[in-house]
């Protein structure tokens, strides 16, 4: 190469790139990007349909003809709740997280290639569990190995989010809806860390890959109470004053609500089931006051691009909650209350983690994944329907059922699960017609 040749190669390089570069360039890190999101999306729409939702149904279809909640596999009813709450939501969470991340935006290729490896070792890991769980081929191995993978990827998530400092201030002040996503961060790298010293413990002297009854239900409580529950307050937090057009937010006492949410799960892991119930509904109490869900609006809520009953589903979502803590606390107070106990955690699973998840989700996915508009809203309020009308059904007959209360509510158990299933496929068949249309920018957000 000659020196004029050299030289014109060094100018070139270092010339300013041209606006149409430079979009070129944007335009494909949000290509990236999306496609990364859209992969994590669907990985848990997979989760959510196969392991999670149809295995659950099947239990039901053969607990319903036994009439008996105790006739089924404990093993296969934790796979079920292992796919739903880690396979299912919290894939969602580790790619909105990884989508979320401005470094990545940046057209970081050694980070992005991360959240790669990331999902690699995420989907693996929940899979191998749910191999396990209904195999159980070699599980005493593989049980303690997918909780390792799983606790792998989510501190390969926490690196990299953990590293992203806001620009401005060195010591900026956060924002209470992510000190509430903290909170919860911290519920869900715990129940990792419980997942694996159980898994391990089981697999040393357990005769089956179940966790023992009275462990696991401690367990669900820090899984769901002490990890979803909060990430749902944090992101209501954040979104539903904008989307629903509420009045601002009491800061303070969405603190307060997370602080007493926290104390009740550390009361439920330590058995004193009376007082979590007391503090599970006084946070959930609390977090409904600190967002204003049920006060005057200040505005029109923005309903552009998903149904107009967004809204009063969001609502309804909430006072589920509501419904499963008052639920949890008449199942300390009844003693022998396995049909309470089920029909609260249900309450708490699809009536309230489940449709925030239809109603949010079909709300900012589409966007994230490529400036795309949700393929249908009727298709979006026929899901949120089923979803209901089975949770009613499933909530409400659990009780009768399996309290003795009454023979006839066995039948309304498979009705109840279809119905729930219908809803989840019409969701997930949503999105995917939403992913698979073409990029289009809406007027409004």
């Amino acid at each position: 190469m000659t020196a004029a040749s050299a030289t014109g190669t060094a100018t070139q390089a270092s010339r300013p790139l041209s606006v149409e570069e430079v979009f070129e360039i944007s335009r494909s890190r949000e290509v990236a990007l999306a496609r990364l999101l859209t992969t994590y999306i669907v990985t848990g729409l997979v989760f959510m349909l196969l392991p999670g939702t149809f295995l659950g149904v099947w239990n039901l279809l053969t607990i319903s003809t036994r009439h008996a909640g105790d006739s089924v596999s404990p093993a296969w009813v934790q796979a079920h709740g292992h796919a739903q709450i880690f396979g299912w939501i919290g894939t969602f969470i580790l790619g909105i997280g990884f989508y979320s991340i401005p470094k990545l935006r940046r057209g970081n290729a050694f980070m992005l290639s991360f959240a790669w490896i990331c999902w690699g070792l995420w989907t693996g890991g929940v899979a191998l569990r749910w191999f396990s769980n209904i195999y159980q081929w070699h599980w005493r191995w593989f049980l303690p190995v997918s909780a390792a993978l799983e606790l792998c990827a989510f501190l390969m998530f926490f690196r990299i989010v953990s590293g992203h400092r806001p620009q401005g201030s060195s010591k900026p002040r956060l924002e209470e809806w992510i000190c509430t996503v903290m909170a919860a961060s911290a519920g869900f790298l715990l129940s990792l860390v419980v997942n694996l010293g159980a898994t391990a413990y089981v697999a040393l002297r357990g005769v089956s890959p179940a966790f023992p009854a009275n462990f696991d239900q401690r367990y669900l409580v820090l899984s769901t109470w002490g990890f979803l529950v909060p990430f749902v307050w944090g992101f209501s937090a954040k979104w539903l004053p904008v989307f629903l057009g509420l009045r601002s937010l009491r800061a303070r006492w969405l603190l307060l609500a997370v602080t007493g949410n926290a104390v009740g799960v550390v009361a439920a892991l330590t058995g004193l089931t009376r007082a979590a119930s007391v503090f599970l509904l006084g946070g959930i109490l609390g977090a409904c006051f600190s967002l204003r869900l049920f006060e005057p609006t200040q505005q029109a809520a923005k309903v552009r691009g998903v149904h107009a009953s967004f809204p009063i589903f969001v609502r309804a979502a909430y006072i589920w909650a509501i419904v499963a803590a008052g639920l949890g606390m008449w199942a300390v107070l009844e003693g022998n209350a396995q049909g309470i106990w089920g029909a609260s955690r249900h309450a708490l699973t699809v009536g309230f983690l489940a449709t925030m998840v239809f109603c949010i989700g079909q709300r900012v996915l589409p966007a994230f994944s490529g400036m795309r508009l949700l393929f249908s809203t009727k298709l979006m309020f026929a899901g949120l329907l089923l979803l209901t009308a089975g949770c009613v059904l499933r909530v409400s007959s659990e009780i009768v059922a399996y309290q003795g209360y009454g023979s006839w509510a066995w039948s309304w158990l498979p009705v109840s699960a279809v119905s729930e299933m219908a809803g989840v496929t019409i969701f997930a068949l949503n999105l995917l017609l939403t992913f698979a249309s073409p990029p289009t920018v809406p007027a409004k957000v």
